[in-house]
């Protein structure tokens, strides 16, 4: 403890008495006020202990267990319900593969089928092409063969027309009626001996 101070002249002893007394008891001077002789952190642990028993005996804890074990149940059936909605999409997943690679290999399919359709018609149209070119060759070659021939009949036609009328010429220059007697009887002769 520190030594009292020294007194002024002008103070009352009373009040130098009372300042050395607060400092012989370490500045505790006053007491906690109570209330039918309990302290205030009584009076809390009292009302603590109170609305606790008030609780337990409302079954505030039962109830609060309850809301919760309910909320537990909620979150389990989003949960399964989340797992089922995952194990549907994870199919769909599966389903939408399985046609996709399906799609790809009917594409591929196709995509021969119709590489092979279209040598098929190349080829048969190239096939169809050589026939007609040869129908067409051959029809070409008939009617300039006809026309030769209808060429020559006409040239014969016509040498034969020319020569006809050159041999009546002759003969009516060189042959009188007796000369003409004589050959048509040698031309029956002949044909009779035949």
């Amino acid at each position: 403890m520190s030594d009292p101070q020294p007194q002024d002249a002008g103070q009352p002893v009373e009040h130098a008495q009372a300042v050395a007394t607060v400092q012989q008891h370490g500045g505790e001077s006053h007491q906690e006020p109570t209330a039918l002789g309990l302290t205030a952190p009584a009076w809390i642990a009292l009302a603590m202990i109170f609305v606790i028993g008030l609780m337990i005996w409302k079954k505030v804890p039962a109830a609060i267990a309850k809301a919760l074990d309910n909320k537990i149940e909620l979150i389990r059936d989003q949960l399964a319900e989340a797992e089922s909605l995952r194990k549907e999409a994870e199919a769909l997943k599966a389903e939408y593969e399985a046609k996709a690679s399906s799609a790809d290999k009917d594409r591929e399919a196709l995509l021969e089928r119709a590489r092979h359709e279209a040598d098929e018609i190349v080829a048969k149209a190239r096939t169809d092409a050589e026939a007609l070119v040869e129908r067409r060759t051959r029809m070409a070659e008939d009617k300039i063969a006809a026309e030769e021939r209808a060429a020559i009949e006409q040239l014969r036609a016509a040498a034969a027309e020319a020569a006809t009328k050159a041999a009546a010429r002759l003969i009516a220059e060189r042959h009188d009626a007796p000369s003409d007697a004589q050959l048509v009887d040698r031309a029956i002769k002949e044909i009779a001996s035949r």
